[in-house]
């Protein structure tokens, strides 16, 4: 199978080539010549059986073909569980409606990895893949990360003292939370934090910027591991395709989807999965108060907005890279909006929905969870009586400044974020510049 970029400027290549590159050249980003449809939608044992039946059909011609389940099944250690959440237990008749509807209510949980957030399952399946195409004698990678909070912690926990690499990640000083900040700068050896000075959007921004400098490249051997890259939409698939068919095997009928997003790689991964076969009935994403797809889906044009800090940080993005895919993917803007739907939360109803969310559903939340919650709550107000789950992204813990108040108690954190949490944090200084940054990254490999 080849790989296109979604700007059209780039030839197709395989797909060896476009994980290495991050960003293909053109600027755009790599997407499949075809999404391929999976033999079988019957259920798999486990999340690492159900990646590599996901994932061979695009590493057919790799070199890593005869090593995918092994990578898969490292990747993939932790199981990504759908639970179903609590019935109301108030007595009325309203309450009994609430019940029998919260029957069919469902919780994905991705925060089950060592940096308690989604982005655990891809950002290590790239970091083996990577390896794993790596020959003894090429140069230094520098993996370079752009992060509004997760995503950095992952990335750096994946590839902390892998030979071979090194990791530099841009976050946006002060935006993030705490305990965020901290799981990006406790790594040391090999990880380099910088605090820009900026918003996400600059980290971004720079970050691509640094992906399309052909002078740069030329020099210095340089890979992404944002959602723009091919190793982290792919894997992400396969938790949507896992619990999906484990659902349809139970219940008979498809599983629908609420996805929190920012960056729209989370959301793409399960578009990806639902054209694959999947079970997968409707995706409805879930934003902050950050509304440029909120807007568009509504029938404005897409139009970029700059970022709002809100407290869903992680999601704080006002111009979602991930956007090309999901035009590339569709004939034009009417399809497009037909075949998915989004809604803004502000921070006003995230507080109240994490307040109430242990009485309603069982469950502490993190502020972005909170905003697939409200949204299904939205639906069941309006008499939809489907199965949903909301995909929880990251672990309440991780928020802990702003949940614990609104919940009355503490929220432990798990055991592998303790321990990050234990060992001593640093992060450097970092203007909103693109000089700035490639003043780093020419010397970091020397």
């Amino acid at each position: 199978m080849k790989f296109i970029s979604t700007r059209g400027q780039t030839p197709a290549t395989n797909i060896d080539d476009a994980l290495s590159a991050g960003l293909a050249p053109d600027g755009g980003l790599y997407v499949p010549e075809r999404i391929p449809v999976i033999a079988s939608t019957q259920p798999f044992s486990t999340l690492a059986e159900t990646a590599h039946a996901v994932l061979a059909p695009y590493f057919t011609d790799s070199k890593l073909h005869d090593r995918l389940a092994d990578i898969c099944t490292h990747a993939f250690s932790f199981e990504a569980p759908l639970r179903p959440l609590k019935n109301p237990s108030a007595a009325s008749e309203q309450a009994a409606s609430e019940r029998a509807a919260s029957k069919q209510n469902f919780l994905l949980e991705l925060f089950h990895g060592p940096t308690a957030a989604f982005k655990d399952y891809a950002a290590r399946f790239l970091a083996e893949a990577l390896s794993g195409l790596r020959t003894p004698e090429a140069p230094v990678t520098t993996i370079l990360v752009a992060t509004s909070g997760d995503t950095g912690a992952a990335v750096a926990a994946a590839f902390h003292r892998r030979p071979g690499f090194e990791v530099v990640i841009l976050y946006p000083d002060g935006k993030v939370s705490p305990r965020q900040a901290h799981g990006l700068g406790c790594w040391g050896d090999n990880v380099r934090a910088f605090r820009v000075d900026g918003s996400f959007d600059d980290c971004q921004r720079m970050a691509k910027q640094a992906l399309s400098d052909v002078e740069l490249r030329n020099a210095v051997s340089l890979s992404s591991a944002n959602s723009i890259s091919l190793g982290r939409l792919l894997p992400q698939a396969a938790y949507y395709a896992h619990a999906a068919s484990h659902h349809a095997a139970r219940h008979g009928e498809p599983l629908n989807f609420i996805v929190p997003t920012g960056n729209l790689g989370n959301a793409c991964a399960a578009l990806v999965a639902q054209r694959m076969g999947a079970p997968i009935g409707e995706i409805r994403l879930a934003t902050n108060a950050n509304d440029t797809l909120p807007r568009y889906f509504a029938g404005d044009e897409y139009a970029p907005q700059p970022t709002r800090a809100t407290l869903a940080n992680a999601m704080d993005v006002g111009a979602p890279s991930n956007f090309e895919r999901l035009r590339h993917w569709h004939r034009d803007d009417a399809e497009l909006r037909h075949a998915i739907r989004a809604q803004g939360v502000d921070d006003a109803t995230i507080r109240a929905t994490i307040a109430a969310a242990p009485a309603c559903h069982g469950i502490v939340p993190c502020p972005h969870t909170a905003t697939g919650l409200f949204l299904l709550e939205q639906l069941r107000a309006q008499g939809d009586t489907r199965h949903w789950a909301v995909v929880a992204t990251a672990h309440p813990a991780k928020f802990e400044s702003i949940v614990e108040p609104l919940v009355g108690h503490a929220v432990e954190p798990p055991p592998a974020l303790a321990e990050s949490l234990a060992r001593p944090a640093s992060a450097e200084a970092l203007p909103a510049d693109y000089a700035a940054l490639h003043a780093i990254l020419t010397t970091a490999t020397n």
